[in-house]
C-alpha cells in the first residue's frame, strides 16, 4: 500500500509491481489517479481516497510505503495506532514523510544507526533524510536540479529571479524577515505577508487552525 501518488510513491509502486506485487495507491487527486492509471495500465489499484478506504486495505498490507506531501505543511496523520492495531503483525511502514512530521501517529525520526522500532506489532522505518543513505549519488541529483535555479538567481538577482520563475517564486520561505510561504504560515498558525515585487497575491491572513 502506498499513500501518494507523486514522486516517491510513483517511483515505489514502479519496483513493487516490477517485482510482481500487488499495489494499490492512495491518491486525493482523481487527475493523478489518472495519470497513475495511464502509466500502470491496470496493474495497480487506486481506489477512491477516504478514510474508510484505510480502514479496509491496510489490514490487507505487508508494506505501507507513506509518501504524502503537503508543500510547505507539516503532513497529515493519516494512519492512526488503532490502523495498526489492525495491520499484520510483522508488517513494515516506511514513513518517508517523516521529514515533514510523518504520516503517521506512531512515527518518530529515527537514524541509520537505529533506523527500525517497533509499535503494534508493525515495524516502523522512519529514517530521516533518507537520500543521504546514498550521499554522493543524492548530492550530484540534488546539485544537477538546483544548477539552473542557481544560474537564474546569479544571473538576475533575487527580485527579478522570483518574478520571472515561478518555482524560485514559490521556495521563498521568508522576506526581510517576513514569513511569506502560505504553507508554513498554516502550519504555525502564523501571518503571511505578499512577496512586495511579485504580482500574485500570497496572502496577509492569519491562519485559523495550525496542520
Amino acid at each position: 500500500v502506498i499513500l501518494g501518488g507523486g514522486v516517491v510513491g510513483t517511483n515505489a509502486a514502479k519496483i513493487a509491481v516490477g517485482m510482481g506485487a500487488q499495489v494499490i495507491v492512495v491518491e486525493k487527486s482523481f487527475q493523478r489517479m489518472a495519470h497513475l492509471d495511464d502509466i500502470f495500465q491496470g496493474r495497480l489499484i487506486t481506489p477512491a481516497p477516504s478514510i474508510s478506504c484505510l480502514d479496509e486495505i491496510l489490514p490487507l498490507a505487508d508494506l505501507v510505503v507513506g509518501a504524502v506531501l503537503v508543500p510547505g505543511a507539516k503532513t497529515p496523520r493519516l494512519i492512526t495506532r488503532s490502523h495498526l492495531k489492525q495491520m499484520k503483525k510483522g508488517s513494515v511502514l516506511v514513513d518517508v514523510s517523516i521529514d515533514q512530521g510523518g504520516c503517521c501517529e506512531t512515527s518518530r525520526p529515527c537514524t541509520y544507526t537505529e533506523p527500525v522500532f517497533i509499535e503494534e506489532g508493525v515495524i516502523h522505518y522512519c529514517v530521516t533524510n533518507m537520500p543521504g543513505a546514498v550521499p554522493r549519488t543524492s548530492t550530484r541529483a540534488l546539485a544537477n536540479a538546483t544548477l539552473p535555479y542557481v544560474l537564474t538567481l546569479a544571473s538576475h538577482g533575487i527580485e527579478r529571479a522570483a518574478q520571472i520563475d515561478p518555482a524560485i517564486r514559490k521556495g521563498i520561505n521568508l522576506w526581510h524577515g517576513k514569513l511569506t510561504h502560505e504553507g508554513v504560515a498554516e502550519a504555525h498558525n502564523l501571518e503571511c505577508f505578499r512577496l512586495p515585487f511579485c504580482n500574485s497575491q500570497v496572502g496577509s491572513s492569519k491562519s485559523e487552525n495550525g496542520r
